[in-house]
């Protein structure tokens, strides 16, 4: 769409890693004085690889709540080298877009990638901030058994009161069917956990990036890999169990579907 307006467009869906740093560095080509990111991997690259641009740099915004971690954590380091406007913490981003947009497109993606049936399903949400509220609305409003993982006590309180089971990952390990990332975190799913699913568990990942599942611990219990579906990789481990990688670990609502729908987007980019 952006392309038909005649805007510089670049972006490929599904390239590769390569690629898309190099699309972000043919953004950087053109100067800008505003950034505008998804994540933070623009204005990391502007620090880390081309600072010597931040100097026409007037200021930014970041979207996303693993972008706004990311940020804030540089900025106490002393590294951040202009002002950015946090769009998360906006009142119309995060009660919306986050709850409403992604959990809305998580069940999507996991629906399309899977074809499962939601209904009597174990749902073990990794982290409930205004995200892992929306999934978890979302996946109890079609019939499963919502687990809650949530290392904030207060945010844990709530999602007792909100009618949900609390428990530590390590438990809810044991139990889950479908495991649903969504903390803004590394490493949430660890290796100690895949060591005792049950067979056939489901992983996705709907936090920013895929570092939330530790793929590389998965790969090293296992011995096969396959591909079964589109965005579906089987590892079976060495016990014989087997577990279901969605989307290599990505962002599943967009590897597998097609994001948030457009009118709650609208309301965070106003």
């Amino acid at each position: 769409a952006l392309v038909e307006y005649g805007i510089p467009t670049n972006a490929i869906k599904g390239e590769d890693e390569i690629t898309y740093y190099k699309h972000i560095n043919i953004a950087l080509d053109n100067k800008p004085q505003l950034t505008v990111d998804d994540g933070a991997d623009l204005v990391t690259t502007l620090h880390t690889k081309r600072s010597d641009l931040i100097s026409n740099v007037i200021g930014g915004t970041e979207e996303t709540t693993t972008g706004v971690i990311r940020l804030r954590s540089l900025e106490r380091a002393g590294g951040l080298k202009y002002p950015i406007i946090a769009v998360n913490d906006a009142q119309t981003k995060y009660l919306f877009d986050n709850r409403y947009g992604t959990g809305q497109s998580t069940i999507d993606g996991i629906t399309r990638a899977t074809n499962i049936l939601w209904a009597g399903k174990k749902v073990v949400i990794c982290g409930y901030g205004w995200c892992g509220h929306g999934i978890a609305l979302r996946a109890k409003g079609l019939g499963s058994q919502v687990i809650v993982c949530e290392v904030e006590t207060v945010r844990a309180l709530e999602a007792v009161m909100d009618g949900y089971q609390v428990m530590p990952l390590i438990e809810a390990a044991k139990l889950g069917d479908i495991f649903i990332t969504i903390a803004g975190n590394k490493s949430v799913i660890d290796k100690a956990h895949f060591q005792v699913m049950k067979d056939g568990a489901i992983l996705a990942n709907s936090g920013h990036f895929n570092v939330e599942i530790n793929i590389p611990a998965l790969e090293s219990l296992a011995h096969s890999k396959q591909r079964i579906r589109p965005f579906v990789d089987e590892y079976t481990l060495n016990d014989g169990r087997r577990l279901y990688l969605l989307g290599e670990g990505r962002l599943i609502n967009l590897a597998a579907a097609e994001g948030h729908p457009a009118s709650v987007m609208d309301m965070s980019f106003a």
